[in-house]
């Protein structure tokens, strides 16, 4: 018999509700936030304008509900496979603003002038490789020359042969594919090279040509031919070990980052310069398949259990939960309860689960027109904000009204979709309560002796033991135990250079300044942020020279800076998951040196400000006009564009680059908060739960997982009138989230809850953080562990090159220090 609290939690969260408790009816006005008004609302929780030309972007239609057989509106299933990117023309075409059509054609008219010259007519596809290897070295040598003019033109009509040489082509897929392949030759020929020189003097074009080369020749396909192979693994290694640079690429990228924020290079694209970090992130480090086989292998290296599971394969495996229902079908749903009840009154059956859910998420101390968290919805935003002055004074848009979770079944699945796993601290934890409980004394870290414990104990112990999971960061953290407390003998750590390793070395020491650069960049990005003058700008790469005039272009360039500011938030969200997730991996203590920063820099209250809005007009945004997008824009015939075009959108039912973006920034919160106390009561303080809770309905398998979690751990913290009030959301927790054995998350009794122990731990991790750094990356500390000689004659044997001072007044020095000073003979004895 198993002395766990899984099975008992669970029945609390089912139990059946008092049958003298009525169910009171729902107000007709609670609904009021419900569909019909849903277009009205998102307007306010939209991105602002930069300037007051810039009008606000028009809520997108949302697709027309469809009902449930159970009578409820339900929202359609996204279906949304997340990966380390979009599609690849998806991902060249946000390279572009929508401003920047006139730049496509600049570029092709300085190609097709200097091409024609000699051969006029000739075309690119119709020339052999040698050919087109000469045309680009004649290129190259345009770099070279003094004239700016004529430097940049060599770029523009490099970056024409990077995008494809569109004016020869018939359709979207011969662009993309002579894309790739101009890429991969232009990178042969030292085109890369040779534009890092350049950086600092036409910073725009070299940066997009940069990203198409990064991004052509990082996508791999089927068809590639196996020099591209070759080709695409020495890219790799030239950008994650510099030979005739002291860092990596993406330092270079970090620091323009830095520059930006400071105010000292405003002019720099940083849509483009994040875009191409990403991307040369993704390149380098590896994605999230590369992740989990580098996991792997990782764990044989340290003789650990293989994985239970893939944890990206499982979520696709998940079903998403039904979204909330509108207040009038919940209303009509409970009348027609009552009616066969009324028609039933002789024998009462058991209560449906429908019924069980309304009761468990209303709040029986609260009054009929309040929302199921509107207590917690009053401070949410002063919270929050009182955290994000530093970075930018302004107040955040309310949030809307939270409607009620879904009516539904609840269906108990057969299996789990997760492994339980166990920590050693845990088996500790509960062999200590059981030793004072039974026999009255403790034997510390000691999990093997069970003498003088019941029967029931052994079995549970043997269980926990069976379900023990070692992580590689417990190894790391006890191999860095042991190199602190024995260096002599233990001897200097083998580091294995990896791209990971060298970027952490490279980054360490301006690391604070590269997080606050991004967080910065990603608050003025948030579509929660009012735009303000002494902020940063981030739309000077895409507010044109002269404003709209006409209400069209209006629009236009409405949509385009809404366009601009979620693809910034994109590749920020990604970029910074992907450092988190490498260098946890690579080491725990550079994960946790990273992780600090952000908390100090105020990455949670800044996430939780970013989903304190209506999270499901942003992922359904239309900001986009697909026949604007590259390449499309280049081999087609553009329609003429109208205002009800525009406001239409494409047909897509989500926007993919949202969904991404928040799944990232939960996957961020996720990691950032896991196992650490004091940051999960940051998201009790700013009142998380209710911002959480609305993101829950986005029908998405993935982002629901990550919003579960985050209500998991703090669900301790909320009280048990909260957890009452909210059983469904507690029961989709049980069946979406891994079960930890003899975890009381939802007691909140655990005994690492308690409030004095959170500054400690946070101090604690700190100093672990500092002496990792210190032992393995301060070069004066690592010298004075060198081997030191002790022998005296060989010591007094060594010839030392003195100064040719010294030889003209050593005589002096010998009287001075030797035999003027007195030897106190007995000083010396007592000593010995």
């Amino acid at each position: 018999m198993l002395v766990l609290r899984t099975v008992s939690t669970f029945s609390l969260c089912f139990k059946r509700p008092r049958t003298d408790s009525p169910l009171q009816p729902i107000r007709a006005s609670r609904c009021s936030g419900g569909w019909s008004s849903f277009g009205a609302k998102a307007a306010s929780a939209g991105s602002n304008p930069a300037s007051q030309n810039i009008p606000r972007d028009l809520p997108a239609p949302l697709p027309t509900p469809s009902r449930s057989p159970q009578g409820s509106v339900d929202c359609p299933n996204l279906e949304f496979e997340y990966g380390d990117a979009d599609g690849h023309g998806a991902e060249l075409a946000e390279l572009y603003s929508y401003t920047e059509e006139p730049e496509l054609s600049h570029g092709r008219r300085c190609f097709e002038e200097d091409f024609h010259s000699p051969v006029p007519g000739r075309r690119w596809l119709e020339l052999d490789r040698s050919q087109q290897k000469a045309h680009i070295m004649h290129l190259l040598d345009g770099l070279e020359v003094v004239s700016r003019d004529r430097r940049l033109r060599v770029a523009r009509a490099i970056l024409y042969l990077a995008q494809g040489v569109f004016g020869e082509c018939d359709n979207e897929g011969d662009v993309l594919h002579w894309s790739r392949h101009n890429s991969f030759l232009l990178y042969q020929l030292g085109t890369f090279s040779a534009f890092l020189e350049l950086l600092n003097m036409e910073i725009e074009v070299l940066l997009s040509v940069m990203y198409l080369l990064v991004e052509n020749i990082r996508v791999e396909q089927e068809t590639d031919p196996p020099e591209w192979k070759t080709c695409r693994e020495t890219f790799r290694m030239e950008l994650s070990f510099p030979v005739h640079a002291e860092e990596p690429f993406a330092l270079l990228l970090f620091t323009m980052v830095t520059k930006f924020c400071s105010g000292h290079a405003p002019h720099f694209p940083m849509k483009k310069v994040l875009l191409l970090l990403w991307k040369v992130l993704l390149f380098t480090l590896g994605g999230f398949q590369a992740l989990q086989a580098m996991k792997v292998r990782r764990r044989e290296e340290l003789g650990l259990p293989p994985l239970p599971e893939d944890s990206i394969q499982v979520v696709r495996g998940m079903r998403a939960a039904s979204p909330p229902a509108a207040g009038a079908e919940l209303l009509e749903q409970q009348q027609q309860q009552q009616q066969q009840k009324r028609g039933h009154r002789s024998r009462r059956p058991l209560m449906k689960q429908d019924s069980l859910d309304i009761y468990n998420e209303r709040d029986p101390f609260k009054n009929d027109e309040g929302g199921v968290d509107e207590e917690e919805n009053d401070d949410v935003d002063s919270g929050i904000e009182g955290e994000l002055d530093l970075m930018e004074r302004d107040t955040i848009i309310p949030a809307l009204p939270a409607q009620r979770l879904p009516i539904e079944r609840v269906s108990f699945p057969k299996g789990l979709p997760w492994a339980p796993k166990v920590r050693q601290k845990d088996i500790e934890h509960f062999l200590e309560a059981s030793r004072n409980k039974f026999i009255g004394f403790t034997l510390g870290q000691d999990t093997e002796t069970l003498i003088g414990l019941p029967r029931p104990i052994h079995e549970s112990v043997k269980t926990l033991k069976q379900h023990k999971y070692v992580s590689i960061s417990d190894v790391q953290i006890k191999n860095e135990e042991e190199l602190e407390k024995c260096p002599m003998s233990l001897g200097e750590e083998e580091v294995q250079e990896t791209p990971c390793e060298v970027l952490y070395r490279a980054m360490l020491y301006n690391l604070p300044q590269y997080m606050i650069a991004l967080l910065k960049i990603l608050l003025a990005a948030a579509p929660t942020s009012k735009a303000k003058t002494d902020s940063i700008n981030i739309l000077a790469d895409v507010l044109p020279e002269e404003m709209p005039i006409t209400v069209l272009q209006s629009m236009k360039l409405g949509i385009d800076v809404n366009r601009h500011k979620e693809i910034i938030v994109k590749s920020i969200s990604a970029l910074l998951l992907l450092l988190l997730k490498h260098f946890k991996l690579n080491h725990i203590y550079q994960f946790e040196y990273v992780s600090q920063h952000l908390v100090f820099a105020n990455c949670i209250p800044l996430i939780l400000k970013f989903f304190n809005q209506n999270i499901m007009s942003y992922i359904t945004a239309k900001n986009s006009i697909s026949v604007l997008d590259y390449p499309h824009c280049t081999v087609c015939d553009l329609p003429e564009l109208t205002a009800e075009s525009l406001e239409a959108g494409d047909n897509n039912q989500f926007c993919w680059r949202n969904l991404f973006s928040c799944i990232n920034l939960l996957r961020i919160l996720n990691k950032l908060t896991k196992w650490k106390h004091s940051r999960t009561m940051m998201l009790v303080v700013f009142k998380s739960a209710p911002i959480l809770k609305r993101a829950l309905k986005v029908k998405q398998a993935m982002m629901q997982l990550y919003v579960l979690k985050l209500l998991k751990i703090q669900t301790k913290y909320l009280g048990r009138q909260w957890r009452k009030s909210n059983m469904k959301t507690m029961s989709a927790i049980y069946q979406k989230v891994r079960h930890r054995m003899n975890d009381d998350w939802a007691y909140g009794n655990d005994i690492d809850a308690r409030p004095w122990d959170f500054q400690a731990e946070e101090c604690t991790l700190r100093a672990n953080i500092e002496a990792f750094n210190s032992r393995r990356y301060d070069r004066e500390r690592r010298s004075e562990f060198a081997p030191v000689d002790n022998c005296l004659q060989s010591v007094l044997g060594q010839r030392l090159e003195l100064p040719r001072d010294f030889h003209y007044c050593y005589e002096l020095w010998l009287e001075r220090e030797v035999f003027a000073q007195p030897i106190r003979w007995e000083e010396l004895l007592h000593c010995h």
